[in-house]
């Protein structure tokens, strides 16, 4: 079978299992941004009550971003956690987005995916996966979204030769159809696989990829696989 029919069949495994995400969770570009930068390191059920607090300030735009202090800032998304860190980083994008595009967010999520990534990578706090989830689902750009739980599935399911951030992006970016929505929605599906079952300690037994994982604890026939499996 080819990678690009494995990679396919594992979709289509995780989207009957658990059916669309419907992810990312947000009314505009900008808040999905600022979600992204938020949830570095922490739930998302806390980055909805932050989100939930600079709404309520009337600040969650890049004007009210803008204004507003850093130690306010931080107040505000205190349930994010690192909530100093975070609002640096906060202040940092919007101050970028003005300085650069005048405050017109539209004018930087319209470049090309590449120059749209530069762009995001240059500012303080943006690393990889937060500049790629921004132009996948802020800017509505085909690139795909690796995160730690994606690195760990390839890892296990052994799909690629190496398993770090560029290597999982390539094999997906290198295999599938350059769409959109199977991009968004296939990245949301691994998350709630690595969330559900393959967590750094496996809940194989009831995965929906352990008949097709060299790497599972569960034996289809009904015991327990012989490869125990860990991450080191």
């Amino acid at each position: 079978m080819s990678i690009t029919a494995r990679l396919l069949n594992i979709y289509g495994r995780l989207l009957d299992h658990y059916g669309p995400q419907g992810w990312w969770p947000a009314e505009t570009p900008f808040e999905m941004i600022v979600g992204a930068i938020l949830t570095q390191a922490v739930s998302w059920a806390n980055v909805e009550r932050a989100l939930s607090n600079l709404k309520a300030e009337g600040i969650l735009n890049p004007e009210g971003l803008r204004r507003v202090s850093e130690e306010r800032l931080a107040e505000l998304i205190r349930p994010a956690a690192y909530y100093n860190v975070k609002a640096r980083k906060l202040k940092a994008f919007a101050e970028f987005l003005y300085r650069r595009y005048d405050g017109d967010l539209q004018r930087l999520l319209s470049l090309e995916p590449l120059p749209l990534r530069q762009e995001l990578l240059s500012i303080y706090g943006i690393g990889p996966e937060t500049a790629d989830s921004i132009i996948l689902y802020a800017a509505g750009k085909p690139i795909f979204v690796v995160d730690a739980y994606t690195c760990r599935i390839v890892r296990r399911l052994e799909l690629s030769v190496g398993s770090d951030y560029r290597a999982a992006q390539a094999l997906f970016m290198d295999n599938l159809p350059h769409d959109i929505t199977l991009f968004q929605e296939y990245h949301a599906l691994l998350v709630r696989l690595g969330k559900e079952n393959c967590r750094r300690e496996p809940h194989c037994a009831d995965c929906p990829l352990a008949v097709l994982c060299p790497t599972t604890q569960f034996d289809a026939g009904g015991g327990m696989g012989y490869n125990i499996h860990k991450d080191h």
